[in-house]
């Protein structure tokens, strides 16, 4: 076992309720190593964590591993389908859409419109 398939089993053993479900395996090819992570469904929320935070933090700890081994490493955290669908009939039935991100992206209003706002009112603000 290589030592970045180590790291990743190690750190997500210690996080989870299952630990004997933890399975990595590893695959190389031209793009570099791609670490697929198999745990319980039922610590999926612990790997994954708040807004994806821990998920995050483990990717980045690991191409730091990978970074040390002249490796570019990747972590795909497997998700069963029955998981992926159950997921996104939540959002359905929220009343959102399937897409994770689907709110739209607000931009800054370009240079020339915003000289054309009023700003008189802010202004008078101003101390």
């Amino acid at each position: 076992m290589e030592k970045d398939q180590e790291f990743v089993e190690y750190v997500v053993k210690a996080l989870v309720n299952k630990p004997e479900a933890v399975k990595a395996e590893r695959t190389v090819d031209e793009m570099g190593v791609l670490i697929t992570l198999h745990v319980d469904k039922e610590d999926m929320g612990y790997i994954i964590g708040r807004s994806g935070q821990t998920a995050r933090s483990l990717r980045t700890l690991l191409r730091i591993v990978g970074a040390k081994n002249n490796a570019r490493v990747n972590l795909k955290i497997y998700e069963p389908e029955e998981l992926r669908r159950a997921r996104q009939e939540q959002r359905e039935a929220a009343g959102g859409s399937s897409a994770p991100h689907s709110a739209p992206r607000q931009t800054a209003a370009p240079k020339d419109e915003m000289e054309d706002i009023d700003t008189s009112a802010v202004d008078d603000l101003r101390i």
